[in-house]
């Protein structure tokens, strides 16, 4: 891992800064992307206090034109980086009613849009060299459904969806996918989406909450192995095997252990 550059976007806290500080621990040079230079500059500040080596770029990553410019200057400040980290999202867990559009909006926005922005504005750097990994973090709403998050659902999948299909795209030519799917984190997400924690699953609150250091475990293992699915914690494979077979069995499970609305 050592002089590999690494890019990771909503790098400012929970798993993002985790996950930064794990790569710049194994001596990697961390790119680290999110909308707070302030929040940024405090963990390239950390990392560097500690001896890794970090470049904070702040950028709004639902902005194309903006990503385009910033793929092209981290080129020619840094070079071609060996990995992407698409992990910057957002989003409420809200019934769809109160759901506005522009939280529908926001919520594909990031991380769908991002990861795809951002995966555009340096893969052709990656494929002319012929390597590198790009992760993309999801929820377990890639594969389940339950009430009260339906817009949050669709982004989440629209992003899944975008990994696999990239994947499809570049088989054979040197660039590992990943997708990543994390359970519950117990991270700044919850402050940053007030009623969310309301709206999880009981079902899911029986399963291992992560911290944001374990979901950074994850990521950095799984990437580092070339996975293409990586699931954590491991009680959500069987959940999602007896999903595809028995679907409305697990959804009549998730909706009758989720919270009642009035």
């Amino acid at each position: 891992m050592a002089s590999s550059l690494v890019v990771i976007t909503g790098a400012s806290s929970g798993i993002g800064q985790a996950t930064a500080k794990l790569y710049a621990s194994q001596g990697a040079k961390v790119v680290l992307l999110a909308r707070s230079k302030d929040r940024l500059d405090l963990v390239a500040g950390e990392i560097r206090q500690a001896g890794g080596m970090a470049s904070p770029y702040p950028i709004d990553l639902a902005d194309s034109d903006a990503v385009s410019e910033l793929g092209q200057r981290i080129g020619r400040e840094l070079g071609t980086p060996d990995i992407l980290i698409n992990n910057a999202g957002a989003g409420r867990w809200l019934p769809f009613l109160e759901t506005s559009p522009e939280d529908a909006r926001a919520m594909i926005a990031l991380p769908y849009l991002a990861a795809f922005y951002m995966t555009r504005a340096l893969l052709p750097a990656m494929l002319a060299r012929g390597s590198g990994s790009i992760a993309c973090i999801a929820s377990p709403a890639s594969y389940l459904v339950w009430p009260n998050a339906s817009a949050y659902t669709a982004a989440r999948r629209a992003l899944s969806g975008f990994t696999e299909a990239l994947r499809t795209e570049l088989r054979g030519k040197g660039i590992a996918i990943t997708l990543v799917v994390l359970g519950m984190v117990e991270s700044s997400y919850w402050q940053h989406n007030p009623g969310s924690r309301e709206n999880v699953p009981k079902a899911t609150k029986m399963l291992p909450v992560l911290s944001p250091e374990e979901a950074a475990e994850a990521i950095y293992s799984g990437v580092s192995r070339g996975s293409r699915t990586v699931i954590k914690p491991f009680l959500l494979r069987p959940l999602f095997l007896l999903n595809a077979f028995m679907p409305r069995l697990v959804e009549a499970q998730m909706r009758r252990m989720s919270k009642p609305r009035a």
